[in-house]
């Protein structure tokens, strides 16, 4: 679970959320809104998302709710903003979904701060 949950982390910080912090006015300008609460906030919870979420994921800290925030900017990617979209845009969000679904089901594992504190998954 260490090796899987790093790496499906890493994968989210590195591919979406960086680009997300880096460029933050651009960010605001082209991130959807599908709920009308605004640009900033709309690009500030996905940042949370793609950036802190998985670092608590990484760490395996609070791992099921540090999932939270990330799944629904994933499964809203992939129901909302991408609904329209075909497979192939649709299958990045979808994949990231699963991936998160299946360290929430499972858990952080052994080798976690949660599993150190908690002395099980």
């Amino acid at each position: 679970m260490l090796f899987f949950r790093v790496l499906v982390s890493l994968a989210m910080i590195n591919t979406h959320g960086l680009k997300k912090i880096l460029n933050f006015s651009d960010t605001v300008a082209h991130i959807p809104d599908p709920f009308g609460m605004g640009d900033q906030v709309s690009a500030i919870i996905a940042i949370l998302a793609n950036i802190v979420g998985p670092i608590f994921v990484i760490l395996g800290l609070g791992t099921r709710l540090a999932i939270l925030p990330i799944l629904s900017v994933t499964l809203i990617g992939f129901f909302v903003v991408h609904a329209g979209d075909s497979w192939a845009v649709r299958d990045v969000p979808l994949m990231y979904s699963l991936a998160y679904l299946f360290i929430f089901f499972l858990g952080a594992g052994k080798y976690s701060i949660d599993y150190k504190v908690y002395k099980n998954n």
